[in-house]
């Protein structure tokens, strides 16, 4: 395969571009190493020491750094993998890897991300999240259906009315429709809130 072009990304890493196409990303020292220069013509089990022994391995680490600084989604993390300029196959490869040690699982990060808030927030606004983040509908439902009691939702209202402040027991019509309107927005159900409403007394 021939070295079409090389790039400058930082003063130490370098785009090495195969026949016209990026191929993968390397340091001086590396590029030295396999005797890369622009029109070089790389054997085929080079190109292929490379893409296994030097890409993949380095993806796969920066895989495990990335998640050792923060639990991710599947998806986030192809995203930074992506971002880091590996290519495709280094980029399932690493996501592969990390998987085989149950560090990337959709399941349990989306039963944490719903322990984590669902005191706070609506079903409605933890699935709009956890749907951006990638995360499968199958893996949101079952975390629904593992984290939540019946009255989760009714104490995340609670709390809310707590926190801006509200009592529905002294507040006035104009009050109430705009704390009405805001759980509303927020994806409560109406009869949710006017369960917790209702049974204020009790709950306070």
């Amino acid at each position: 395969m021939i070295v079409t072009k090389t790039e400058a990304c930082t003063k130490t890493k370098y785009k090495i571009y195969l026949d016209g196409t990026f191929a993968f990303v390397l340091y001086k020292g590396e590029m030295k190493r396999f005797g890369i220069t622009e029109g070089a013509d790389l054997p085929e089990e080079t190109v292929e020491t490379i893409r296994t022994d030097v890409i993949l391995k380095r993806a796969k680490l920066r895989a495990m750094h990335l998640l050792e600084d923060m639990d991710r989604t599947e998806s986030a993390l192809r995203e930074k993998l992506r971002q880091g300029m590996y290519p495709e196959e280094a980029v399932e490869g690493a996501i592969d890897y990390v998987k085989s040690f149950g560090y990337l699982n959709d399941a349990r990060y989306a039963e944490n991300f719903v322990r984590s808030r669902k005191s706070s927030k609506s079903r409605r606004e933890i699935r709009a999240l956890l749907s951006r983040k990638g995360i499968a509908d199958e893996w949101i439902e079952n975390a629904f259906e593992i984290c939540y009691g019946k009255e989760d939702e009714q104490e995340a209202v609670l709390r809310i009315l707590k926190k801006k402040k509200v009592d529905p027991r002294t507040a006035d019509e104009a009050q109430m429709q705009k704390i009405y309107g805001f759980l509303a927005r927020k994806g409560f159900r109406f009869d949710t809130v006017r369960q917790v409403i209702q049974n204020y007394n009790e709950n306070a």
